[in-house]
């Protein structure tokens, strides 16, 4: 359900996985995920938190560092996010995401040399051409609901823009 975008419905099928073993850590990163992508973004950090201290060794560890990243943007603690999207960089250097997040946080910070080498490392490592412009990225979502879209708009996306990324 989570990968058809049908969060609230994944939410429930995490809770009655929870519900039978509370310690699953991919059904708790998940769900803190889906209730941020819904607009509960408080609820992301201590479950990815909560991962992590499960399974610190978990092959999915940058995913949960670069939520916990995404939270503290979008509630524009940019020193915060820098901190944990260069911590799922260091987890997983290949993935394009951390760095496209990182280009963001130090465009913000007004670190633009750092900006546009991460986004051009995230263009490097992406097997498509998402990170070419604001309108393909878009064109790719999710960003979530309308109260996360525009939280988005707000910040990630204003570093990406930051960062020398082309609106078209």
């Amino acid at each position: 359900m989570r990968a058809q975008q049908r969060f609230e419905e994944a939410i429930s099928e995490y809770e009655t996985v929870l519900a039978l073993n509370r310690n699953w850590v991919h059904a708790i990163a998940a769900r803190g995920y889906c209730k941020f992508v819904i607009g509960a973004i408080e609820e992301v950090i201590p479950a990815q938190e909560r991962a992590i201290l499960l399974s610190p060794r978990d092959p999915k560890i940058g995913s949960y560092y670069c939520w916990i990243g995404q939270a503290h943007l979008l509630q524009s603690r940019v020193e915060e996010a820098v901190l944990w999207f260069e911590k799922a960089r260091s987890a997983n250097s290949e993935h394009p995401i951390p760095h496209a997040y990182l280009a963001s946080t130090y465009a913000l910070k007004g670190e633009t040399e750092s900006a546009a080498a991460e986004l051009a490392q995230a263009r490097k490592l992406s097997g498509d051409d998402r990170y070419s412009s604001m309108a393909r990225l878009m064109a790719v979502g999710p960003f979530g609901g309308p109260k996360i879209r525009e939280l988005f708009e707000t910040t990630y996306f204003i570093g990406l823009r930051r960062a020398g990324m082309p609106e078209e």
